[in-house]
């Protein structure tokens, strides 16, 4: 039997306790299905207040009101688009403020997630993460990802720091980079 998650392990996971658990990866990529009304409504409604949370500058408070949505999602969590949209806010969420490890884990298992693959927010949030973990082959993999898909604009409102990294590891075509990359 494949380990779960309960509500005390998400927040424990992503608000930085030492507790660390692993969402299940599905066993198939089948379409996304449809939250029940009364559930979506209140997953949207503990997001909007994670959001006004987060840009109050109370991030703890966010993180919390994002993991108590993503606690009301229907096991498996990783089948819902709802989980891709929360693990990822989580992620950034705590990557602006500094706490590195529970955004890589709410990063990495949003990875598990409906839609979350090749895309390339996800991919630099990613990145940033491990590079601000030290863990540069991972951090470059991840900008890569980003860069060839979006090219520097993705990289517009982060340190440059970022960009310049991934510039430096990546060999530019023989014409050189085009115009926005």
């Amino acid at each position: 039997m494949k380990p779960r998650h309960t509500k005390i392990a998400l927040l424990a996971r992503y608000l930085g306790a030492l507790l660390c658990v692993v969402l299940p990866q599905p066993a198939h990529a089948a379409a996304p299905r449809q939250l029940p009304d009364a559930v979506y409504a209140e997953v949207t409604a503990l997001s909007t207040s994670g959001d006004v949370l987060v840009k109050q500058g109370k991030s703890r408070e966010g993180v919390q009101a994002y993991v108590k949505a993503l606690g009301l999602l229907p096991e498996p969590v990783t089948q819902w688009e709802a989980a891709t949209w929360l693990l990822v806010v989580i992620g950034d969420a705590n990557f602006k403020a500094k706490f590195y490890e529970q955004a890589l884990a709410a990063l990495q298992d949003a990875m598990l997630c409906p839609g979350a693959l090749g895309n390339p927010f996800i991919h630099l949030r990613l990145g940033q993460v491990n590079f601000e973990l030290g863990n540069m082959s991972k951090a470059a993999d991840e900008l890569a990802r980003a860069y060839l898909q979006e090219g520097k604009a993705i990289f517009k409102e982060d340190d440059p720091k970022y960009l310049a990294f991934i510039k430096s590891r990546l060999k530019p075509p023989p014409d050189g980079w085009p115009t926005g990359w």
